[in-house]
C-alpha cells in the first residue's frame, strides 16, 4: 500500500529518491521520509502529509548522500504522524523501509522489549528493524543479520534495510509484496513499482518469493529463500518516463477518464483480425486450455470484481457455460468445490492486489485446468504466476478511483467470451458482429465523453446531499455498483448500487426528496421493467438521473432528470459506455465539493496488504 524508493550512486541519491517518491505518492501520501548515509551515521529526515511536505523540509534543511532509502506512507499500524512514519530506525545507525504487514509482530516486539529495546512508534516495521539490530550483534553482518530476521517473520513485506557500518549497500527482502531492481551504470536502485525508476533507468530485476539481495554500487547479488546465490532475468520496462504526466489536465482521473477510447483501442490492437479473435493473445499455452474449458470461476477485488460481474453475463449468455465471481479476500479463505474443467481466472490493475496473489497462489493447487490473469502491469506478481495472461495496456493509472482500468478490463473480459463462445457454438456470423462491435466502441466513447459539459451541470444536484442510489437490471447491475463505488471513493457521498427490481425489498424505504437516484437504461430486454421500478421511484417522491438510450421515453415530468446516450449502442457495448457518464458524475461531483480527487481520503491505489 506504500511506496518505498532507493539508491546507491557515486552522486547525491536525494533527487532520485523524491522523484521517484512523487511518481509513487498515488500509493500512499499519509506521510513521507528520506534516510541518507552520512558519516558513520545515517541522516533521516520525515513529515505528515504529502511528499510535498518532505521536499519543504529538504529545501530548508538540505540533506545528501550516495546511498539513501525513501518512502510514502498509506496506514495499517499506527496512526499517520511523524513518529509513525518512514524510515524507521534501530538507533542512529540502521535504517528501514517496509510495505506489507508483519502479523506476529506484537509476539516479536514483547520479546524485543524483554531484552531493552525501547519502542517510538507503534507500527510493525520498527519491530523488524530492532529485530535486525539483535541479529546484527552475533552475526557481525548486515546481510546475515536480514536473514535471521526475515525468518522470524509472518506476513507480507517488502524491506529495504541500510546501514551506517555498510552504507555502500542496501539489502532487499521480498515476501508477498513487490520490490524490483533497477539496474544504471556504476549505480543501482530498488522500488516498489517500476514507475518510480524510469527517469533513471529501463532494465529491471524481479525478487522471487523468499528472495534476499545485496545491491551495490556496481553489482546485485540475489540469495533465494534458502540462502542458495541465484539468478534473477532482466527485463527492460515498456513504460515511457512520461506515462504518468498529468499534462493539460486538473486532475489524473479526469485524464484518465479522456484516454479511455485510446486505452480501449490498445486493448483490442492485435487481438482481433478477420472478425475473429486471436487465440494466442491468451499466452502460448491458451489453446489446449481454453479447449478443455467447461466453466469459469473470475476472482477479483473492488473494481476488477465489478468488470467480473459483468463478464459473468457475457460468458452464461454467449458461452453457454457456468461462471461464478467471488471477492478474492473471501475466495481465499474457504475451501471451493472446483468442477472438472474450470478455468480459473484473476483481474487487477496492478497485479499486486494481496488477496488476489494469494488466491492466484491457491488455485494452483485446487485443480483447475488453468490460471488467466487480466492485468495492466507486465511486471507485476500475478503476471508472472499466472499460467496464461492477458495485458489490457491501459497505460499508468494514477488516480486512486479505477476509470480506464475499468474499461479495459471489460475490453479484455470481452475477447476472453468471444473466444469462449466459439468453441461452444458460436456461429462464425455472431462473432464477426460481436468482434465489430468492440472495434466500434472507441469511436462511441469519444461520443460519450461529449457529453462532459452536461454531466458537469448536472452534477449540481449533488453537491448538498449526503447520500444516492444507483440503479440498473441484468448486465447494467455492475455498472451501477461500479457508479456508485466512483462516487463514494472521490465524494465521500454514501452511495449504494440495488438491482432495480430490489427496490421493493427494502431500498425503496429510504427514498424520498434527498435521495437522488441514478439509472443506467439502454434500450434492451429488461427496459420496461426498469421503467416500472423507476415509477416506484417517482412515486414516492424521489428525484431521478437517467442515463438512457434516446429512443427510451419516460415522458415530460417534474424530477426526472434524462441524459441522452449515443444512439443505437449495441447490448455488447452497452456496459462498457454506460459506464462513462457515471465516472464524469463522480468526478464533477467531487471536485464542486472541494475533495482531493486523485488521492481520496483512507485509500491508496495498490493494495498490497491483506
Amino acid at each position: 500500500m506504500c511506496g518505498i524508493v532507493g539508491a546507491v550512486a557515486e552522486r547525491n541519491v536525494v533527487p532520485i529518491l523524491m522523484e521517484g517518491l512523487r511518481r509513487l505518492e498515488y500509493r500512499g501520501y499519509d506521510s513521507a521520509g528520506i534516510a541518507v548515509d552520512g558519516d558513520n551515521s545515517i541522516h533521516r529526515v520525515r513529515r505528515v502529509g504529502k511528499v510535498q511536505e518532505l521536499q519543504k523540509a529538504l529545501d530548508a534543511n538540505p540533506v545528501q548522500g550516495s546511498t539513501g532509502i525513501s518512502h510514502t506512507r498509506w496506514a495499517t499500524h499506527g496512526i499517520p504522524n511523524e513518529t509513525n512514519a518512514h524510515p524507521h530506525m534501530s538507533e542512529d545507525d540502521i535504517a528501514i523501509v517496509h510495505n506489507g504487514i508483519i502479523e506476529n509482530y506484537e509476539e516479536l516486539r514483547a520479546d524485543l522489549i524483554e531484552k531493552g529495546y525501547v519502542f517510538e512508534s507503534d507500527t510493525d516495521t520498527e519491530v523488524v528493524a530492532h529485530r535486525i539490530r539483535h541479529h546484527l550483534k552475533d552475526s557481525g553482518e548486515i546481510l546475515k543479520a536480514v536473514q535471521a530476521t526475515v525468518v522470524e517473520l509472518e506476513g507480507a513485506y517488502a524491506l529495504v534495510v541500510m546501514s551506517a557500518s555498510d552504507s555502500d549497500k542496501l539489502i532487499l527482502a521480498r515476501q508477498g509484496c513487490p520490490v524490483v531492481i533497477g539496474l544504471g551504470i556504476g549505480e543501482n536502485f530498488v522500488a516498489s513499482d517500476v514507475a518510480a525508476l524510469l527517469p533513471v533507468t529501463r532494465q529491471f530485476t524481479f525478487l522471487d518469493e523468499g528472495d534476499v539481495a545485496v545491491v551495490e554500487r556496481t553489482s546485485v547479488t540475489i540469495f533465494d529463500e534458502e540462502g542458495n546465490e541465484v539468478e534473477r532475468a532482466v527485463r527492460e520496462s515498456e513504460l515511457s518516463a512520461d506515462a504518468a504526466d498529468r499534462g493539460d489536465y486538473r486532475h489524473y482521473m479526469q485524464k484518465e477518464i479522456h484516454e479511455q477510447a485510446v486505452a480501449v483501442a490498445r486493448t483490442l490492437e492485435e487481438r482481433v483480425a478477420g472478425g475473429k479473435v486471436l487465440d494466442a493473445v491468451f499466452g502460448p499455452s491458451a489453446m489446449d486450455a481454453l479447449d478443455k474449458t467447461r466453466g469459469v470461476h473470475i476472482v477479483a477485488c473492488g473494481t476488477s470484481y465489478h468488470a467480473g460481474l459483468v463478464a459473468r453475463y457475457w460468458i452464461e449468455e454467449l458461452c453457454r457455460l457456468p461462471c461464478t465471481v467471488e471477492i478474492a479476500s473471501e475466495y481465499r479463505y474457504r475451501s471451493p468445490v472446483v468442477p472438472a474443467g474450470t478455468l480459473f481466472v484473476t483481474i487487477s490493475q496492478s497485479g499486486e492486489t494481496a488477496d488476489t496473489l494469494a488466491a492466484v497462489r491457491a488455485a494452483k493447487e485446487a485443480g483447475y485446468v488453468s490460471t488467466l490473469t487480466i492485468c495492466n502491469v507486465p511486471e507485476s506478481s500475478m503476471v508472472r504466476e499466472s499460467d496464461l495472461v492477458m495485458m489490457t495496456r491501459a497505460g499508468p493509472e494514477i488516480g486512486v478511483a479505477s476509470t480506464k482500468a475499468f474499461t479495459t478490463q471489460l475490453a479484455a473480459l470481452a475477447l476472453l467470451t468471444i473466444s469462449l463462445a466459439r468453441r461452444n457454438g458460436l456461429e462464425e456470423k455472431k462473432e464477426r458482429a460481436l468482434v465489430t462491435q468492440l472495434t466500434e466502441i472507441p469511436a462511441l466513447i469519444n461520443q460519450v465523453l461529449k457529453m462532459d459539459a452536461s454531466i458537469e451541470a448536472l452534477a449540481q444536484h449533488f453537491v448538498d446531499k449526503h447520500h444516492a442510489l444507483f440503479l440498473g437490471r441484468g448486465v447494467q447491475n455492475p455498472v451501477a455498483m461500479e457508479g456508485a463505488l466512483k462516487l463514494k471513493e472521490i465524494s465521500y457521498i454514501h452511495a449504494e448500487a440495488y438491482a432495480a427490481g430490489e427496490l421493493k425489498h427494502g431500498p425503496l424505504a429510504l427514498v424520498d426528496e434527498d435521495m437522488p437516484v441514478v439509472a443506467v437504461a439502454p434500450d434492451d430486454q429488461l427496459l420496461e421493467k426498469l421503467k416500472s421500478n423507476l415509477q416506484e421511484v417517482k412515486a414516492r417522491g424521489g428525484e431521478l438521473f437517467v442515463f438512457a438510450d434516446p429512443r427510451v421515453q419516460f415522458g415530460d415530468r417534474a424530477g426526472i432528470h434524462m441524459m441522452r446516450m449515443p444512439a443505437m449502442i449495441q447490448d455488447f457495448q452497452a456496459p462498457i459506455l454506460y459506464t462513462i457518464p457515471l465516472q464524469l458524475l463522480a468526478y464533477h461531483i467531487a471536485v464542486l465539493k472541494g475533495t482531493d480527487v486523485d488521492q481520496p481520503r483512507n485509500l491508496a491505489k495498490s493494495v498490497t496488504v491483506e
